[in-house]
């Protein structure tokens, strides 16, 4: 894998673009009828909270010297930033699930805040967690019991998710971005997080 296709991987398949992959992929393959404008204001308001409001967040950190690039390389420049991703995470999971029209969706966004969490207590170890990995096993994750959930086969979609978690693993090594090590705590954290808060919900 070349340094340039390494690259594309990773800025094409950024941890940023997850949580509406994984919302979008809910609203089509969900089984039962949601209203048009409901589904809209949903995937509206989290394209707004979870990727235009974090890239304004880190235009203002990086204006204000608290972060060097968008990048993030060091575990310094990680802390804040994680710390406001885990309340983004939290306070749309927490809008979803109140809404109850899309509890299942809520578990996303709620297993996402908990990853982060772990990626916080993570950096206070000396060890940056591959948030590309995370983001990614994480959407395997809930489609996973979303799948389970609902009765329906959606085995080829999570491999093909599967093996590009393969590619971009690959890519954050290539660019060594990531240890071996902080990539297959991305694959643990990132799949766990999602169980946890399913098993909780199930309880």
């Amino acid at each position: 894998m070349t340094i340039k296709f390494s690259k594309f991987i990773s800025y094409f398949f950024h941890p940023i673009n997850f949580p509406i992959i994984g919302t979008l992929l809910f609203f089509l393959f969900i089984p039962k009828f949601i209203f048009k404008p409901q589904e809209y204001t949903i995937l509206i308001v989290i394209f707004i909270g979870t990727y235009i409001f974090p890239l304004l967040l880190l235009a203002l950190l990086k204006r204000f010297g608290m972060i060097n690039s968008y990048h993030m390389i060091t575990i310094e420049e990680r802390k804040f930033p994680t710390l406001l991703f885990i309340s983004i995470s939290f306070i749309i999971g927490n809008w979803l699930y109140k809404s109850s029209i899309v509890n299942l969706l809520a578990l996303l966004f709620i297993g996402y805040g908990l990853s982060l969490i772990f990626t916080s207590l993570f950096l206070y170890l000396k060890l940056k967690i591959s948030l590309h990995t995370l983001a990614i096993t994480g959407l395997i994750g809930f489609l996973f019991y979303f799948s389970y959930f609902y009765k329906i086969n959606l085995i080829p979609l999570m491999a093909l998710l599967f093996v590009l978690s393969g590619l971009i693993a690959s890519a954050r090594l290539r660019l060594q971005a990531h240890t071996l090590n902080e990539v297959i705590l991305g694959y643990v954290v990132g799949v766990a997080s999602q169980f946890i808060v399913y098993i909780i919900y199930m309880m």
